[in-house]
């Protein structure tokens, strides 16, 4: 087991701020990826009132070995949950919402029909806001893909999360090409913006995140995060490497060099972390 460098010691969650929207959330019964992530920046965000929204409930079809998420059948969909996470936004009065979902690989559709209605529900109760959606790859499904972009948010993301020669190990269903095809039709739709993250500290190389940069360049992809892969239990995929603070500024450059016109790199960047800026 490595030992954590300084750089990602994190602050505990605390604060009214925080308080009120665990509240919230908890009253409305939704679910939130901030939670069932582990996600380090949850006291940030949450203090400052903002949240990552995980629809079609918190049980997913597939068990990638990074992530925290529940593994397992998951229940039937709650077509309920457009409304109640509509009401939740209008109270908490956001500005940017980022939402997600659990893979849902027992539906016919994947679950885009509810992200699309949750997608426009929001719209319509709550205008002014901006919407983030980091959909799973729909099985690389096109269709499935341009309802929840034709839904009309502001960005569409679906993570690559690792380079090609590791993606067999840390993804269970995932193909590294499914998810470039993914990526490369929302970005030629022509509507929104493609955004894509990345861990580190899985065993890659420099050289492979560079060539999986010029992959997502390739299909279109114009926002970047990369992070540090923190193992949530001993269950996980081991860390191999911290990577240095210096290497993500590096990797930072490298990538706008290349063409990403926004890179969020750095030990605890998420892919929505900041995600208001990404619009």
């Amino acid at each position: 087991m490595l030992r954590k460098p300084e750089w990602l010691k994190i602050s505990l969650p605390q604060g009214k701020e925080y308080l009120d929207v665990k509240e919230i959330i908890a009253k409305k019964k939704l679910h939130t990826i901030c939670v069932s992530g582990k996600c380090p920046n949850m006291a940030e965000c949450w203090g400052r009132g903002t949240a990552t929204f995980m629809i079609l409930g918190d049980i997913c079809t597939r068990s990638c070995r990074f992530c925290n998420v529940k593994t397992g059948t998951p229940l039937g969909v709650d077509w309920d949950e457009p409304d109640r996470l509509a009401d939740t936004i209008e109270q908490m009065n956001l500005r940017h919402v980022v939402l997600t979902s659990v893979d849902r690989d027992d539906l016919d559709d994947g679950g885009s029909e509810l992200w699309a209605r949750t997608v426009r529900r929001v719209k319509e109760r709550v205008p002014h806001v901006t919407i983030e959606t980091l959909i799973p790859d729909f099985n690389g499904q096109e269709d499935l893909i341009r309802k929840v972009i034709d839904a009309g948010p502001n960005i569409v993301s679906h993570n690559l999360e690792t380079v090609r020669r590791l993606t067999p190990k840390v993804r269970s269903r995932a193909k590294y090409d499914i998810s470039l095809q993914t990526i490369e039709t929302i970005a030629k739709s022509g509507k929104v913006k493609a955004k894509s993250g990345l861990m580190v500290g899985l065993g890659e190389t420099e050289e492979e995140i560079i060539q999986t940069m010029d992959d997502l360049i390739n299909v279109g992809c114009r926002v970047l995060t990369i992070g540090q892969y923190l193992q949530p239990t001993r269950k996980h995929l081991t860390v191999k490497e911290y990577v240095t603070v210096e290497q993500f500024e590096k990797y930072k450059t490298i990538g706008l060099e290349k063409g990403f016109q926004f890179v969020e790199s750095g030990p605890l960047v998420r892919s929505s972390y900041h995600a208001e800026k990404h619009i």
